[in-house]
């Protein structure tokens, strides 16, 4: 119902700005634009085609702007810092936090990031530099760098005169980080114990000791396992000598997740999570067409099967008919346990340790369902077509095919990933001309065998 409304809201939101921009209301337009929270703001932008969303940008105070790209898909963002002054973008990157500093600069061309970080001063090219030194998909990626530390020497009550002076805590703080004076975290103090402690203990008597750190270098995709396993809201980061660096917080892992889940769905169509819906048609014509030109590769190769057995076809027409029953079967069972396998590699489940069993069992299940569907498609075709050594045909192909199938589905991801290839994004075609092929091959092959 939440979703509902908030879709309903959006729309609304949109067709009043579009009726707005239309009749040339733009102080109409630049009123509303800013009473809207940030993310509504980017919601409508990545909502409206390239032109409206050129005159939305022109009518946002610029100083929202840093709090709106903050929002915004990589594509729809890139798009509008491309076309903004660097001294402008610079305004606006001026108050984003590490982490998402890093994913905007990282994702922009190259020549338009070194534009940007000649505009910047000394301080903040040093912070967008210093946000950009760790690899994407990593914890020191995604960290952020407002820590609050304590010493484990001084007393609670001190502590806490330091943070009424402060004032305002960084978003999402739950836990403060102890650290000695060589900043290496030795252990953590959660924001609650601090409260309700007796102001003349001190730091080291009220914090864990055995805390758990993140390592800098750490993948996005483990740091959100852990996140999920532990139930943690927010975790320390460290470097290679255990001194601290920053944090992660919830807030963070919960957009590495939607991320990751978003990446999986758009890969299996071949297109980039990011892009925008609303993108010029030549950019998007450009894009699509490099995984249809993989497709049809593909399909060229399963043709080039079905063409060794020309005479065949042309003699038994029948068998064209039938001919792609076997690769579909195969194709939708070998397709389950590629699904299934992925999802188990990004859930942290699948590893060198079990991925022997886990084949062994998708081939046993390969087998069981080529028994089943292969004695029920024989009895269709012997019973349909009035010929038993047609229904055989089909029966033994099925049977191959699913086996195939089985076997490409698990071993695929495993090997897509010591190769350093995303699974999600080429599994499915590797997947689909294995099962193309080979159906094709066991069905053609066995019926020239025995038919001709």
């Amino acid at each position: 119902m939440a979703e509902a409304l908030e879709s309903k809201s959006a729309q609304g939101q949109l067709w009043s700005l579009n009726d707005a921009l239309s009749d040339g209301r733009f102080v109409s337009v630049r009123k509303m634009l800013h009473e809207l929270p940030p993310s509504d703001v980017a919601l409508i932008l990545e909502s409206s085609p390239t032109k409206t969303r050129d005159e939305l940008w022109d009518l946002i105070d610029s100083d929202f702007h840093g709090d709106i790209l903050e929002e915004l898909s990589e594509d729809v963002r890139n798009g509008i810092i491309t076309k903004m002054m660097p001294e402008k973008v610079v305004d606006a990157l001026e108050e984003m936090d590490t982490d998402d500093l890093a994913e905007t600069l990282s994702s922009l061309p190259d020549e338009v990031l070194q534009g940007i970080l000649q505009s910047m001063d000394a301080q903040d090219r040093h912070r967008a530099e210093q946000a950009l030194a760790y690899g994407e998909e990593t914890a020191g990626f995604i960290m952020n760098t407002d820590t609050i530390t304590l010493r484990p020497d001084v007393t609670v009550d001190v502590v806490l005169r330091y943070l009424r002076l402060k004032g305002d805590l960084p978003e999402n703080t739950d836990t403060f980080y102890v650290v000695n004076r060589t900043d290496n975290l030795v252990g953590l103090v959660p924001v609650a114990r601090l409260l309700t402690a007796d102001p003349q203990d001190k730091v080291a008597e009220v914090m864990d000791e055995d805390a758990e750190a993140v390592p800098v270098n750490m993948t996005d995709g483990e740091v959100a396992s852990l996140f999920e396993r532990y139930n943690w809201l927010s975790a320390p980061v460290v470097d290679e000598n255990h001194r601290l660096v920053g944090r992660i917080t919830i807030d963070d892992v919960v957009d590495i997740i939607r991320e990751d889940a978003e990446h999986s769905m758009m890969s299996m169509a071949g297109l980039d999570d990011e892009e925008d819906t609303f993108a010029p048609v030549l950019q998007s014509t450009q894009r699509r067409s490099v995984w249809l030109a993989v497709n049809l590769v593909t399909a060229l190769m399963a043709a080039a099967v079905s063409d060794l057995f020309e005479a065949t076809l042309s003699q038994l027409a029948v068998l064209a008919i039938l001919n792609t029953i076997v690769p579909s079967m195969g194709g939708v069972a070998g397709n389950q346990t590629l699904t299934l396998v992925i999802r188990g590699m990004a859930l942290g489940h699948v590893n060198g340790s079990n991925a022997r069993w886990l084949i062994s069992k998708e081939i046993a299940i390969g087998f069981l369902n080529g028994i089943i569907w292969a004695l029920l498609i024989a009895t269709v075709i012997g019973v349909w077509k009035q010929n038993l050594i047609l229904g055989v045909v089909i029966a033994f192909a099925m049977l191959v095919n699913m086996i195939a199938a089985a076997l490409a589905g698990a071993t695929l991801p495993i090997i897509m990933k010591r190769l350093k290839i995303d699974p999600a994004l080429a599994g499915s075609v590797i997947l689909t001309t294995i099962t193309d092929v080979v159906g094709i091959f066991a069905f053609l092959g066995t019926a020239t065998l025995l038919l001709m």
